[in-house]
């Protein structure tokens, strides 16, 4: 890739990002502490979770701090506009996007790739997690669930050993992507 040249992080982030961003603002105050289907977790987790491990990921990685937003136990939905803001300013100038990020675990990239390798797929599952938790509507953009399935198929158990993620769940041969996604996930559909 040129180093120089946009990527195409800054569409796709915003596709995923709007995708749960719709969900987060539809999310009505007594289903904040619903359980969710990652283990111990809730709705509110999962916010927590993101505006705890994105801006410490990309500033590690790049240097860049991020602005952090509300405490997510007061407004779980605040917490998550201020970090999809810092996100999408970071992706939008070209200079930032651009710049060198390397992480020992996630290894050398441009900071836009980096954000679509890393933080896009996180953001997309837990989409599902937090529709599943609050009843709100569970398709996730199909182009990205292709990617992502693209990806992490291949991996076999990689995922659960990085203790980041529940054991892959058995589906059909005849399973939609976005199943058969969730369930390489751990994810029970």
């Amino acid at each position: 890739m040129n180093e120089s040249a946009p990527s195409d992080a800054v569409r796709r982030y915003g596709v995923v990002a709007d995708g749960f961003g719709r969900r987060v603002r539809q999310v009505t105050p007594g289903k904040w502490n619903a359980d969710t289907p990652c283990d111990g977790w809730t709705s509110r987790d999962i916010i927590g979770h993101l505006v705890d491990w994105v801006p410490a990921f990309v500033e590690s990685g790049s240097g860049i701090e991020l602005s952090s937003g509300p405490d997510v136990a007061d407004d779980p939905a605040g917490a998550w506009a201020v970090l999809d803001q810092e996100l999408r300013a970071v992706l939008a100038d070209p200079d930032l996007a651009a710049r060198p990020f390397s992480h020992p675990m996630a290894g050398d990239h441009r900071l836009d790739d980096a954000i679509a390798r890393f933080v896009l797929g996180d953001v997309l599952i837990h989409t599902w997690d937090l529709a599943r938790a609050t009843g709100l509507d569970e398709s996730l953009d199909p182009d990205e669930v292709v990617a992502m399935l693209a990806g992490v198929e291949p991996l076999g158990d990689v995922l659960e050993k990085s203790g980041h993620y529940a054991a892959r769940v058995a589906v059909g041969a005849d399973a939609d992507a976005q199943t058969r996604l969730l369930a390489a996930v751990g994810r029970r559909v």
